[in-house]
């Protein structure tokens, strides 16, 4: 997980909703209404595993977006798509998007930095930039209160519940949180494999 490697926080905000959703559609035209861009989504609590998930799956977006190769539309959708595991942008949406019942979400920054390849310029390595979180911080306290919301002051912990969530076939029984972390990355990977 995150905490044994160098990896910064991936921009992204814990939140929970005053009272479990009802219906997510209202919350997501109130987010969509005042995000600053398509960079921006929400995402369910439990499918995001680790800071090291999260930027795993923001590098496949991010060279499928670089290659012009997404299957989804818009970027917050192909993110979607890949942290699901699936194909199809109906199942995603259904796994790693807002459900009823909902108490806690993720809003989500897909950051824009990388050229032809996003870790490597002229046979070089580019580090993720360590400010990537606080740089977004200010936009994501604004969707914060506009959600009406509070901040979850946690990271990203990666539970069978939310392997359950985004579709995860095998049960991973008294696993440790690292194999369980390794699932929700195997899920993703296989994006363009499962339907």
């Amino acid at each position: 997980m995150a905490e044994g490697h160098r990896v910064p926080w991936f921009p992204a905000w814990g939140i929970r909703f005053p009272e479990p959703l009802d219906d997510p559609q209202d919350v997501i035209s109130i987010f969509n209404e005042w995000r600053p861009n398509q960079r921006w989504l929400l995402l369910s609590y439990s499918a995001a595993a680790s800071e090291i998930h999260l930027w795993t799956v923001w590098h496949a977006l991010r060279r499928r977006e670089l290659r012009n190769s997404m299957v989804g539309n818009n970027v917050d959708t192909e993110f979607l798509r890949l942290i699901s595991g699936t194909h199809q942008i109906r199942i995603a949406f259904k796994r790693a998007g807002l459900m009823q019942g909902d108490e806690n979400a993720w809003i989500v920054y897909l950051p824009e930095f990388g050229t032809d390849y996003p870790f490597t310029k002229d046979n070089e390595t580019v580090e993720i930039p360590r400010d990537t979180y606080n740089d977004a911080a200010q936009d994501a306290n604004r969707l914060i209160l506009h959600l009406k919301s509070n901040l979850i002051t946690e990271r990203p912990i990666p539970t069978n519940i939310g392997l359950q969530r985004l579709g995860y076939q095998s049960k991973i029984e008294d696993s440790n949180l690292l194999n369980i972390e390794s699932a929700f990355m195997l899920h993703a990977a296989m994006a363009d494999m499962n339907t």
